[in-house]
């Protein structure tokens, strides 16, 4: 009995131990989050980061990420001389899931964003599942897009996701998602070992892993994102179909040809409809584009330096 009392009593401290842990970080992560503006629009409020000076870029993050995800992309693959804006998308933090969320309706929100900001025009960066909201302002918006950046392109309407090969069988996506605790855990015991759920390949340079270890950080708290998280699937709504060949803006397509989250065809399709677009393709990479981040960087760079140059910096 003593010997079972003292089991008992280690398990209990060593459950009040991670408890208290994950409570400590839990309240980091939120913290995190606070470190953004929340703006009333004409169509809802929308949380955004920013940063920089010079023309403004809307920095559109992907799924499971937030305002946080967007500062990431900014950070990693704009050039110096822009200021940019990250939105956080609909049911991700700061920015309520409305009636309406269809990926027209979140460029529309964009568009609002903009108003009560006081912005006239931008170029949008996207990645992943930020892509579909930045093509439907691109054509429902077209006099404010000044050039439009895609980087791992979801696929949209009219496609399907039914060419994706996801690292992962949906079901182990769905649990960890499910609540805070799986990811958290993961995250705390062995944070590269999520890597692969999110087809991350090892990162090359230093700031490329920083960059990995962020975004991986970004995920959490899940529940402040289980709402957009949800609503990933309006992107392939039929309702929402996008007709790129109607987007009249200079548009760059960035995208692996390993993806294995958003595949290539998606790419390929959108590069060949959309007049004058650009694809570059990488031979790996994976879907944070990891081993290419300096390459991609020059090729953003100098298609802002012909579509939406950025100020002398003095």
């Amino acid at each position: 009995m003593r010997r079972s009392a003292l089991l008992l009593l280690l398990l209990t401290a060593a459950a009040g131990a991670v408890a208290l842990l994950h409570s400590r970080d839990m309240r980091a992560h939120h913290a995190r989050l606070a470190d953004a503006t929340v703006t009333a629009t004409a169509l809802g409020p929308v949380a955004h980061a920013s940063g920089g000076a010079g023309p403004v870029v809307l920095a559109i993050h992907g799924a499971g990420g937030g305002h946080d995800q967007g500062r990431l992309l900014a950070e990693a693959f704009l050039p110096p001389g822009h200021r940019w804006i990250a939105p956080s998308r609909f049911g991700y933090p700061g920015t309520p899931l409305p009636a309406d969320a269809s990926t027209a309706a979140q460029a529309d929100a964009f568009a609002a964003l903009l108003d009560a900001l006081g912005i006239e025009a931008v170029t949008l960066v996207a990645m992943s599942g930020g892509g579909p909201p930045a093509l439907h302002f691109a054509l429902r918006h077209p006099h404010r897009t000044r050039a439009l950046v895609l980087i791992s392109l979801a696929p949209y309407a009219p496609l399907t996701a039914e060419a994706q090969e996801l690292p992962l069988p949906i079901w182990l996506y769905d649990a960890l998602f499910a609540t805070d605790l799986p990811l958290w855990a993961l995250h705390r015991l062995a944070p590269r070992a999520l890597a692969p759920v999110f087809d991350a390949q090892p990162p090359t340079t230093a700031k490329e892993a920083a960059f990995l270890d962020a975004m991986l950080a970004a995920f959490l708290p899940v529940t402040r994102r289980r709402a957009g998280l949800a609503n990933e699937g309006a992107a392939i709504d039929p309702a929402a179909a996008i007709d790129p060949a109607a987007i009249t803006a200079p548009v760059l397509i960035l995208h692996a040809r390993d993806d294995r989250l958003a595949p290539l065809a998606t790419a390929s399709f959108t590069a060949q409809a959309i007049p004058g677009a650009e694809l570059v393709t990488f031979p790996s990479g994976g879907h944070l584009l990891l081993g290419h981040h300096a390459a991609a960087r020059d090729h953003i760079a100098a298609f802002l330096h012909r579509h939406s140059p950025a100020e002398t910096p003095r």
